[in-house]
């Protein structure tokens, strides 16, 4: 009985042994850490330290301790100014992540309408209409242009009066006839075959007509032009 309780305390203490032997071992690795860190730093240290010597080196002249403390307190005075402008840049970050999609459905649709108006023709179209342009630049001059919007109102009202319907259809009527009219004029005309010709129904409504326009065009004339001179 004696024995096994001896051994039992002999057990638990080597259990004790090895929970202390283990934790000393995780001391020593952590200090063994702790060291390679130091070590680690003090070289990156004096990397950053022989750096900074050699980059002040060449502001040295132009900066000085009040300078420094000058710009320590002028931080420290505008932490709050600070602060909000990184506060301001995160809500600008924020904004910028919402509108992303928006912005990249707008790239997208403006595309396809690029597109759509390339496939309609929209810039051979103006790509036509700025050659248009350069030849009429080029054929006029400047004088011509400034004679062209002295008389832009006569010509529009001339245009005007064209597009009436009585007068297109007028102008269709000479057009169709012209294009149906298959005269030929024999060579050896005589006065008496033209007398002849005055004769006719046809010729006379012709004469009349014509007469009818020259009249028309002589009343309209300015009167300096139809005076008769003294």
């Amino acid at each position: 009985m004696n024995e096994t309780h001896i051994q039992q305390q002999i057990d638990g203490i080597n259990q004790k042994l090895d929970i202390i032997l283990e934790e000393i071992e995780l001391q020593r690795r952590h200090r063994r850490e702790i060291d390679d860190l130091k070590e680690d730093l003090t070289r990156v240290g004096k990397d950053l330290f022989q750096t900074a010597v050699v980059e002040l080196e060449e502001v040295h002249d132009h900066l000085n301790t009040g300078d420094m403390l000058y710009l320590t307190k002028k931080l420290l005075r505008n932490v709050r100014n600070i602060t909000h402008m990184f506060e301001q840049l995160e809500n600008a970050r924020g904004f910028l992540d919402d509108f992303s999609p928006v912005f990249r459905d707008f790239t997208i649709s403006f595309m396809d309408n690029l597109d759509e108006y390339d496939r309609k023709g929209y810039f051979d179209f103006v790509r036509e209409l700025v050659r248009l342009t350069d030849h009429v630049v080029t054929s006029f001059s400047v004088e011509d242009v400034r004679k062209l919007g002295d008389n832009i109102v006569t010509m529009l009202n001339i245009v005007k009066d064209l597009t009436q319907p009585d007068m297109l259809h007028a102008v269709n009527n000479a057009l169709s006839v012209y294009k149906n009219m298959d005269a030929e004029v024999p060579e050896n005309v005589t006065l008496m075959s033209l007398i002849s010709e005055l004769r006719t129904p046809e010729t006379k409504r012709s004469l009349a007509f014509g007469i009818k326009i020259l009249q028309n065009m002589t009343a309209r004339l300015p009167e300096a032009t139809t005076a008769e001179p003294a």
